[in-house]
């Protein structure tokens, strides 16, 4: 039997495209890339190393201050290198078109007028006098050494090597793109940008309140990307959360939602203020944060030396308060609050919170609120043509290609967008109940007048309610009339368990457990079969973690989730979808799959998974990550999946848990696979997969490699621990969402329809890649899909594999909108997120990552995830 160390099979290389779809509509449609040329294409960059000290030795930290060295070094021994330009990362790397005279330079750099951000303040053990000499001290010249080593050569014809569809075995072609893109980031930090990634921000850019002290401000990501046609450069609108600049005070009350100074709770104050600048309005320079301090304005008292007289010298304790009274100006409300506290950790340094402004462009990187995501939603889409419109704006406005860098390396760019033609696939067509054939119009469908393919009826069944305004009695009523016109058997609840109203101010693990006990009491025997949930909050409910994991791993019952705050006959189809789905019931399928006639799958058993994982939110590093696997069922079937999900370490995105071998004479492997695998077999009358479809989301380009070598090598292995000797088949998908190419209709003001796929021009030039937007795009502009074949064992070809991939946006159960990725995908970010609010409440200090409770065998095989 293989162990998780040994290698089961060779290593797989990623596949190149072998040619193009041709099926569906044609299209014109323009893009968010812009062509490049490169008149000099013989250019080699030259990358240099470089270490930046003090005097003392101390290595020199942050890319601001190493940014303007550099700028220095070149404004002062430009002629020593030869007049070129030096395009920086900020860090320990510059680039050079061509060499410099020579591979290793000692330069001493002195920056005028550099000083200390921690003059302006009261600094324990500080005096006014102290503070003008330390003031005077740090406006002096400063020397800082700066050595520059020779480490690399970079060709630039590497790019159009590329561009012809060669493949380069090393990574020439990233690091020129490399080289250009920090370019763009160079160019960025000189108009004094904030930088994330490759999007940049300005200050003057159109900004969105989304309250609490955050706003969202509108840049552009800007990248090079090599593609079929060319080099081009992509831009796109972006947007980031930023704090509100201004008053500090009036921050920490939008903040927390208070009116009055004194309502504010300084703990949480402390923890959000750190490591925060501020400028200071009595000596106009700026300052970090480290904390508050431990007393109000009035009574913080520090060590300060005496100016002149008999005492000169010698140091007395006098008040913050004071101080700023004597020395500059009387603080007034402030007075009685705590001060910021801008020194060091062993020198504290105070400062009057009303004397103290946020600087703007500082990244706010915390998880938004419901109404705040909501806010930012609806005030900065962009429908197409104001997307269109602010690209080419900004193509006018930032002259990219006037870049001296960029210049010498003979970089040109286009100011038009590219255009690229595009198809229209056919949707799929719909197989609903009493046999009725649906074909869907711009990727929406509904079901008025239509029945549940295969509808599971409702018996032994509860609504429990926590405390959310509305009569029970009345949605299970109604419930069961919609039910009816569905198709759905629903009997009357047997019972309705209401809250106690002295509940509500409890803890939600609190409320939970006393729901499920009053809830026993009504079910002295048998639990229910199904329970339908009343939230008291509508989205982010602190009870829905603690619910579901009671009812899916404790106590083994299906249960909907919902919050009615209005109830129509479409929001009662749509919860009666979720509910079928976790019932075993099918809503709808695709006609290919009644008739068993999917190409290179209906006659060959093959299993189709969908892989995801999902990380703690910003901040939260400790937070274990989530992976989750749903694996097809019931083959020749594509629409009916069961989950398994797994905890590991924290930011891992390789998922860890597909193959677990363990001691054990009846079940070998506690891994994720073995269990999908099992499930495939039971459902699938009894045959084993021959072939298998792994669609895997949240990887980067830089992770494709070990998507194949470690993935799905584990995935090997635990086929092989079921005593097979054989190796399935394997087609290897990447998808892609968080990425920056639109596509826009070169002759129309509305999204691109549903069903367009681009594979040619703007794709890689060797990869096999393409783009498909399967949904219809109502509110803003659409954002398609990027699918990366890394490796295709079946054989599928171009057309087919396109048009599988369209029918698999429309099998998702709990939908009547074809999604804007496979169903597959979407129901593991979904199995993965519900099982990430299992931990919401609990301690997870301890080292080792703690194990996620595992499903209850009632409900292990349902689509517990719609």
């Amino acid at each position: 039997m293989p162990t998780p160390e040994e290698p089961s099979h060779r290593d797989y290389a990623i596949t190149t495209r072998l040619g193009v779809g041709s099926t569906g509509r044609r299209i014109q449609l323009c893009t968010n890339h812009f062509n490049v040329s490169v008149g000099q294409p013989d250019v080699v960059f030259y990358q240099y190393t470089v270490s930046i000290t003090t005097e003392d030795g101390e290595n020199v930290q942050g890319k601001g201050i190493s940014r303007k060295l550099i700028d220095q070094l070149y404004k002062t021994y430009s002629s020593d290198l030869d007049g070129k330009r030096l395009a920086y990362d900020g860090e320990k790397t510059l680039y050079t078109v061509g060499p410099l005279p020579q591979n290793d330079f000692d330069f001493q750099v002195i920056m005028e007028g550099s000083f200390s951000k921690r003059d302006s303040g009261v600094s324990d053990g500080g005096s006014p006098s102290g503070a003008c000499k330390r003031s005077k001290h740090s406006f002096l010249p400063r020397n800082y050494k700066v050595q520059i080593h020779f480490s690399a050569k970079i060709p630039l014809k590497s790019v159009l090597v590329t561009q012809r569809g060669v493949d380069t075995s090393d990574n020439s072609t990233q690091d020129a793109i490399r080289v250009l893109d920090i370019v763009l980031r160079q160019q960025a930090a000189e108009r004094g940008c904030l930088l994330v990634r490759q999007a940049f921000f300005h200050n003057d850019m159109n900004s969105v309140d989304v309250g609490g002290g955050v706003i969202g401000i509108r840049g552009f990501h800007s990248s090079f990307r090599p593609t079929h046609a060319g080099l081009s450069l992509n831009i796109d609108v972006s947007t980031t959360m930023v704090l509100k600049p201004g008053p500090v005070i009036e921050f920490l009350k939008a903040n927390q939602n208070v009116e009055l100074p004194r309502q504010i709770d300084w703990i949480k104050a402390s923890k959000m203020l750190k490591h925060l600048r501020v400028k200071a309005s009595h000596r106009n320079m700026e300052f970090k944060i480290i904390g508050l301090s431990a007393k109000p304005c009035n009574q913080q008292l520090f060590s300060m030396k005496i100016k002149d007289g008999e005492c000169e010298g010698q140091t007395k304790e006098i008040t913050v308060y004071e101080y700023f009274k004597q020395t500059y100006t009387e603080p007034t409300y402030s007075a009685y609050l705590p001060c910021l506290d801008v020194g060091k950790p062993d020198r504290p340094n105070y400062l009057p919170l009303e004397f103290c402004n946020l600087v703007s462009l500082q990244r706010y990187t915390k998880v938004l609120s419901v109404r705040q995501r909501a806010l930012l939603v609806e005030k900065s889409r962009q429908k197409p043509l104001e997307r269109i419109k602010a690209l080419n704006d900004a193509m006018h406005s930032y002259c990219y290609d006037k870049d001296p860098f960029l210049a010498g390396s003979g970089i040109s760019i286009e100011k038009q967008m590219t255009l690229a033609e595009g198809r229209v696939l056919n949707p799929p067509m719909l197989k609903f109940g009493k046999n009725e054939d649906y074909l869907p119009s711009n990727g929406r469908w509904n079901f008025n007048k239509k029945m549940l393919l295969e509808p599971r009826a409702i018996k032994n069944w509860a609504v429990v309610n926590f405390s959310f305004p509305c009569d029970s009695s009345r949605i299970s009523r109604e419930l069961i009339s919609c039910g009816m016109s569905k198709g759905i058997e629903i009997d009357r609840p047997f019972a309705l368990v209401e809250e106690e109203p002295q509940s509500k101010n409890l803890g939600a693990v609190k409320r939970v457990e006393k729901m499920i006990a009053k809830m026993k009491s009504k079910f002295p025997i048998d639990p229910p079969h199904f329970i339908l949930c009343v939230l008291p909050e509508r989205k982010n409910s602190d009870i829905y973690g603690p619910w579901k994991k009671v009812c899916l791993t404790e106590a083994g019952i299906n249960t909907q989730c919902i919050c009615p705050t209005k109830i129509s006959d479409q929001y009662l189809t749509n919860v009666l979808l979720k509910i079928n789905s976790k019932l075993g019931g099918i809503n709808s399928l695709l006609g290919i799959e009644c008739s068993s006639n999917i190409p290179l799958i209906n006659k060959i058993p093959t299993l189709i998974l969908g892989m995801d994982v999902s990380h703690g939110s910003p901040g939260r590093a400790d937070v274990p990550s989530v992976a989750a696997v749903v694996g097809s069922k019931n083959w020749p079937l594509i629409s009916r999946y069961r989950a398994a999900v797994r905890s590991q370490s924290p930011k891992l995105e390789m998922i860890d848990s597909l193959f677990q071998p363990v001691d054990d004479p009846v079940n070998g492997d506690n891994g994720i696979m073995n269990e999908l695998f099992v499930e495939f077999f039971k459902t699938s009358n009894a045959r084993k997969p021959k072939q298998i479809i792994i669609f895997r989301d949240g990887v980067s380009e830089s992770q494709f490699n070990q998507v194949l070598n470690i993935e799905v090598d584990q995935i090997i292995k635990a086929y092989q621990r079921l005593g097979e000797t054989d190796v399935p088949k394997f087609t290897v998908i990447v998808a892609q969402k968080r990425h920056h190419t639109k596509l826009f209709q070169a002759k129309g003001h509305e999204n691109v329809p549903a069903g367009t796929v681009v594979d040619t021009k703007i794709v890689h030039p060797t990869n096999y890649d393409f783009y498909m937007c399967a949904h219809a795009g109502i509110i803003g502009t659409s954002r398609p899909a990027h699918y990366h074949v890394l490796l295709d064992e079946i054989g599928f070809s171009p057309d087919d594999l396109q048009n599988l991939i369209h029918s698999l946006s429309y099998v998702n159960q709990r939908s009547t909108t074809a999604t804007s990725i496979v169903a597959p995908v979407r129901y593991a970010h979904l199995a993965a997120a519900q099982f990430a609010q299992f931990t919401k409440f609990e301690d997870i200090s301890e080292e080792k990552v703690p194990e996620l409770p595992r499903l209850h065998e009632r409900v292990e095989s349902n689509m517990f995830f719609c």
